[in-house]
């Protein structure tokens, strides 16, 4: 069962993230972070929806589950990086939060995922 990643919810939900992150995260951090921190957020949390598409274009269900893995990954090193821009101060703890809790809700998503293409 290789789904097709469109109609995936975890990836229209990953999208939404990357948007946030762009344009409600790193928009607000200093100029001095272009090549820092922002650079790093970017590549974690573009790597989610990415992972998870590319998965969904591997031919098995163990595939797909390790590319599910990589994704889970990636949003384990963004929750990271979204706890040290808090911590520099280039983040409120508001915005943090909200990032925190819809990257547990995709985790958590991913894990049932997965428990599915094992039945």
């Amino acid at each position: 069962m290789v789904a097709d990643f469109r109609k995936l919810e975890i990836w229209k939900r990953s999208r939404i993230l990357v948007k946030q992150v762009y344009y409600e995260t790193i928009e607000n951090f200093p100029s001095s972070e272009k090549f820092g921190l922002s650079s790093q957020l970017k590549r974690a949390v573009i790597s989610v929806p990415s992972n998870i598409a590319e998965g969904c274009g591997r031919n098995t269900n163990k595939d797909l589950s390790r590319f599910l893995d990589i994704a889970n990954g990636s949003l384990c090193e963004l929750e990271t990086q979204i706890c040290l821009a808090n911590d520099l101060k280039f983040l409120s703890t508001e915005n943090m939060d909200e990032i925190l809790n819809e990257t547990i809700q995709i985790r958590k998503m991913i894990v049932g995922f997965q428990n599915t293409l094992k039945t």
